[in-house]
């Protein structure tokens, strides 16, 4: 039913406050990190608390929906760079994309462990499992294609990203020196010249 005079239905109302809640929580973190304010967040999102409570009852459910979105954002970027690019540069791509996300999280992850026992105890294998999946799909295809050295798996992979991200997540710039720093170990990624395809 529409609400008198707008022609909106209080669903579609309450769907619209909860992404504005979510990409001004998304900004403000990669702004000010997970301890940014719950009021900053509202008052980005242009609501009241009252609505921003209403939506995620506590910061730890705040803080779970903006990583679920993250990672379903990768997921979802793992899909198109696999049917719009080559197998090698979409594995590239999905990579500087996760430490793009990594690196503006600004101390999330580290948050979310620390609060765990508050909300579902599955969230964090289950987001796990989505971007092992997602990615491992873009490296067995780069592995066909002959782009990536034997022996890689998709866990190294990420484990790298996550270590250049935390190096640089409190540095000013710290998304474009992801960037270059994986740029850098990019090479090892890939085999000897002349032995396949380039990444």
């Amino acid at each position: 039913m529409s609400q008198p005079g707008t022609g909106r239905s209080p669903r579609a109302d309450a769907r619209r406050n909860r992404d504005r809640i979510l990409a001004a929580a998304g900004a403000a973190i990669a702004q000010y990190g997970a301890e940014a304010s719950l009021e900053e967040i509202a008052r980005r999102a242009g609501v009241g608390s009252a609505t921003l409570h209403r939506h995620f009852p506590s910061r730890q459910a705040l803080l779970e929906a903006v990583f679920r979105d993250r990672v379903a954002g990768l997921c979802a970027k793992a899909r198109d760079l696999a049917a719009a690019q080559d197998p090698g540069p979409a594995l590239v791509a999905w990579l500087r994309a996760v430490a793009a996300h990594a690196t503006a999280n600004r101390g999330l992850a580290a948050s979310l462990i620390r609060g765990a026992r508050e909300g579902d105890p599955t969230w964090g294998a289950t987001c796990h499992t989505m971007i092992v999946n997602a990615g491992d799909e873009l490296l067995v295809s780069a592995r066909r294609a002959g782009a990536v050295r034997p022996g890689i798996a998709i866990a190294d992979l990420l484990k790298l990203v996550n270590a250049i991200s935390l190096a640089v997540e409190q540095e000013p710039d710290g998304t474009a020196e992801a960037d270059r720093l994986l740029a850098l170990a990019i090479d090892g990624v890939r085999l000897p010249k002349g032995e396949c395809q380039d990444l």
